[in-house]
């Protein structure tokens, strides 16, 4: 096979599908690191966060075949860990924190990196007094660099609703963000 670095998410998912199983490792060493951050910012605790990753990664593995290759596999496999996710936080009915320890490595100096932790810290501090409908859109445009069309196929929403939702979340969290000053 190619060098398998070089193919699309597509691509990959195609050949599982065919004839090598094992490829699906692949796609794990794509996915684990961004999608580990990502059910983080919705649990807001690493461990639940990493039962989340490994629930989603057998039941995307296990539906792999219902995957339409003409999409994206990103908004696919996000949409998963979204679902888990979310069950989750129903499941255990309480409001979800996102405090975590974020490391940024800036490679210029301790004081940089320590105003960035900083920052990052009051960030989810105010991420976490919101609602989940507006920290999902915020974390996925934000944090995750998502276009506002794959932020619609993770979350199963209008194009335009992701928009109002990012926007209002924008003003939400500038509100929570003075108060807690």
């Amino acid at each position: 096979m190619k060098d398998i670095q070089k193919l699309s998410d597509e691509k990959i998912v195609e050949a599982i599908r065919k004839k090598d199983k094992e490829l699906y490792i692949h796609i794990i060493k794509r996915y684990q690191d961004k999608l580990m951050r990502y059910a983080s910012y919705l649990v807001g605790d690493k461990h639940m966060a990493s039962d989340v990753v490994q629930e989603s990664f057998i039941k995307t593995y296990i539906n792999l075949n219902g995957f339409d290759t003409k999409k994206k596999f990103s908004s696919y496999i996000y949409r998963i860990v979204h679902n888990e996710a979310i069950n989750l936080i129903h499941r255990e009915k309480k409001q979800v924190s996102l405090y975590g320890d974020i490391d940024f490595d800036s490679g210029i100096n301790i004081e940089d990196g320590f105003v960035k932790k900083e920052l990052a810290g009051r960030a989810h501090n105010c991420l976490s007094k919101m609602s989940v409908i507006y920290r999902e859109a915020l974390s996925l445009y934000f944090l995750e660099e998502k276009s506002y069309e794959e932020i619609s196929d993770i979350l199963r929403i209008p194009v335009g609703t992701v928009g109002t939702r990012i926007n209002r979340a924008k003003v939400i969290m500038k509100k929570i963000c003075q108060q807690i000053k």
